[in-house]
């Protein structure tokens, strides 16, 4: 972990929607130690201030990062706005990542809605890097539109090596696949529950709906790992502001196991 901010340059963007781009970047002098799936940084934009990030992709062979990045306030969309050449600051890694080792010989469910499709991509390119390992591998995504699916042409390499299947709240012109919550395709997606491991990201009432309805046909709830969100500003556990319970998320967290995080997301505001 560094926990100083190091520059970092934008070596490559990709638009993935009209507000969400997916940032490559390399290190400018020294680079971040290698991070794992699921964990996150601190990214900042000089002059604006700084932001936590999930990885959404990078090499710790080659010292590449990915993070994909929404504009929805100042220094998300100073970070949207960055260009090749431009720089930022990265500090990091922080938090827990995704636990794959007790999935060997399950049917692994990555399940992701909107945003948190971009969390959950190391995990599957690792899971798809060692396919061999599992009985099955299926990637359920939901989304508000067809507009607004993340990873496109990707999504569509991963549909050759794995099952994917995806819905929308809001079809438009052309869309052919299904309509409604990500729930809905769980019952259209083979699955043995008791030897399955389940990995979500997204809205927050969107996991909690999932993992109920995991629990409900039969996956255990410690077999299913959830990413949380809450307002991380030192993502060093000390200032106390992604408190949820007992837990500091940018240091228990964000991922979190269900038999953990479910009783903790059932009190109302905590």
């Amino acid at each position: 972990m560094s926990g100083l901010p190091l520059p970092y340059a934008v070596t490559g963007r990709e638009e993935e929607t009209a507000d969400t781009a997916t940032l490559t970047l390399e290190p400018v002098a020294d680079p971040l130690p290698p991070f794992r799936p699921g964990q996150f940084a601190m990214v900042g934009s000089f002059g604006h201030g700084e932001v936590p990030l999930s990885f959404s992709g990078g090499s710790p062979s080659t010292e590449t990062l990915a993070h994909t990045v929404r504009a929805v306030g100042p220094v998300t969309r100073a970070l949207f706005a960055l260009r090749t050449g431009h720089q930022l600051t990265v500090r990091g890694p922080y938090g827990t990542g995704w636990d794959l080792s007790g999935a060997v010989g399950h049917d692994v469910l990555v399940i992701a809605g909107g945003l948190g499709l971009a969390p959950l991509r190391p995990l599957l390119l690792h899971a798809l890097g060692r396919v061999q390992d599992f009985s099955s591998v299926s990637v359920l995504i939901g989304a508000r539109s067809p507009d607004d699916v993340l990873y496109g042409a990707q999504s569509g390499e991963w549909a050759v090596r794995t099952r994917v299947a995806r819905t929308v709240d809001r079809p438009g012109p052309g869309w052919e696949g299904e309509v409604g919550v990500v729930t809905t395709l769980l019952g259209r997606t083979p699955y043995r529950p008791e030897r399955t491991s389940a990995f979500l990201c997204g809205p927050e009432v969107m996991m909690r709906a999932t993992a109920r309805e995991l629990m409900r046909r039969g996956v255990p709830a410690a077999r299913v790992q959830v990413s949380l969100e809450r307002n991380m500003r030192c993502g060093t556990g000390h200032c106390g502001h992604c408190q949820l319970g007992p837990l500091l998320l940018c240091r228990d967290g964000p991922v979190v196991r269900w038999d953990e995080a479910g009783p903790l997301l059932a009190v109302r505001e905590l």
